[in-house]
């Protein structure tokens, strides 16, 4: 009897041993065979024609040939961008939902009580895939240049409000950076997105709006926006006559605003891998860079264990504009 059971219990184990083997193989398989024909979703947690929307679009549409499918971009805006993330979190780790966020990603956890998902547990960073100069942008006429408005503004403190596509979004943090260094004080109005806000500009109804360039860039061109200055660290070659906002005499005003790809937590590493490479690729292509160029953006890529702690460090920077601007969600 005792004999009986001891093979019996052997039996089992290599039966056991048998379909792990096998699970492995065939998780493996699967793996190597990603995507397959099965389609990518690329999630925008902003309005269509947003700077982030723009990208993941460009992205998408040379992503999908290489990877033998297609690849959708699904716009989910509302809450500063964190409607989207919380979709995209709760998505299986399997390289078929992936979010398109932009800088104002590492800021949700500062002002949003209660996230549904946590910004650095529950992501992967893939990729950054380009950097996107804000620029101040104001109705015609509305004022002569930069110093002009801080001149206005800290005549009337409170008087003068600026839109943003949204709390904790890029355009607002840019522009509370460069409030807190111009030492101005104006009030914040929120929009659900950066198209929204420039209409609201264009009306004379919001005093200004860092916008992303490559959405406003063809509004200053036909005249219906006015460009103050650029908010990033260096101008940009779609708009070289606008200084900076720290040429235009705010020193310490520069803002990096950028768009990443970010995957669900535990995406398999082969499958990061993959999309990182990729998307690399397509983002320094000449056509993309060109493409980019038009539109007042640059390509910005990093293989995915550097743009991790990249992510590490701007949440922590992200944190203290937001502490000293008293930033948040009531």
């Amino acid at each position: 009897m005792k004999k009986t059971f001891t093979w019996s219990r052997r039996q089992t184990l290599a039966v056991a041993a048998a379909f792990v083997a096998a699970s492995t193989l065939g998780g493996a398989h699967a793996q190597g065979n990603w995507p397959g024909t099965q389609p990518i979703k690329l999630v925008v947690p902003f309005t269509a024609g947003s700077g982030t929307d723009i990208v993941a679009r460009l992205v998408a549409e040379k992503l999908g040939p290489v990877l033998g499918t297609s690849v959708i971009v699904d716009n989910r805006p509302g809450a500063g961008g964190t409607l989207g993330a919380a979709i995209t979190a709760k998505a299986p780790a399997d390289g078929y939902t992936l979010l398109v966020h932009s800088a104002g990603h590492l800021v949700n956890p500062w002002i949003y009580k209660g996230l549904s998902y946590d910004t650095l547990k529950d992501f992967t960073g893939i990729t950054p895939m380009a950097s996107l100069p804000n620029v101040l942008v104001t109705a015609p006429a509305h004022f002569a240049n930069v110093k002009d408005l801080v001149a206005q503004v800290k005549a009337k403190p409170g008087h003068f409000n600026y839109g943003s596509a949204g709390n904790g979004s890029a355009t607002h943090m840019n522009a509370e950076v460069f409030r807190l260094a111009a030492g101005i004080d104006a009030q914040h109005v929120p929009f659900r997105g950066t198209p929204e806000a420039m209409t609201e500009v264009m009306a004379g109804r919001v005093d200004w709006f860092f916008a992303p360039m490559v959405s406003a860039l063809p509004l200053i061109q036909t005249g219906k926006l006015q460009a103050l200055a650029v908010g990033t660290g260096k101008r940009s070659a779609a708009l070289p006559n606008a200084p900076t906002t720290v040429e235009a005499g705010v020193p310490g005003s520069e803002y990096l605003f950028w768009v990443g790809l970010f995957a669900p937590a535990k995406t398999p590493q082969p499958v990061v891998d993959r999309l990182q490479a990729e998307v690399a690729k397509i983002m320094l292509s000449p056509e993309l860079k060109e493409r980019l160029e038009k539109l007042g953006a640059e390509p910005f890529t990093m293989p995915s264990a550097q743009f991790n702690k990249f992510i590490v460090e701007e949440t922590g920077k992200a944190r203290q504009v937001v502490k000293a601007a008293n930033i948040r969600v009531d």
